[in-house]
């Protein structure tokens, strides 16, 4: 997988994930295994700061349930957290609210 080879070893990064998954269980799958890494931000979308170590072995789970002639999983990486600068127009939703 060409994203995993790329990846260097230490520091944190700001990422953001989005899927666009076909079949509801697999779909499950991805999200749960997300939900252990990120903040789960929109419907398809997760996002927060995590190691570069972390982020390989995030994607490396998500890989092992994907139907790579199906589905897609896109990920945003921003080296320096300190270069997100997020705007919000509407409501900011947290589905990690839910759980409270």
């Amino acid at each position: 997988m060409k994203f995993i080879n790329h990846l260097k070893r230490g520091g944190e990064m700001f990422v953001i994930v989005t899927y666009d998954i076909t079949d509801d269980k697999r779909l499950n799958k991805v999200r749960k295994i997300l939900k252990k890494y990120l903040y789960w931000s929109q419907l398809s979308t997760f996002e927060g700061e995590i190691s570069e170590g972390k982020l390989a072995q995030c994607m490396s789970e998500v890989n092992d349930v994907l139907n790579r002639k199906e589905d897609s999983v896109y990920v945003y990486e921003v080296k320096n957290p300190k270069n997100i600068k997020k705007k919000v127009l509407g409501i900011e939703k947290s589905y990690m609210d839910n759980f409270l």
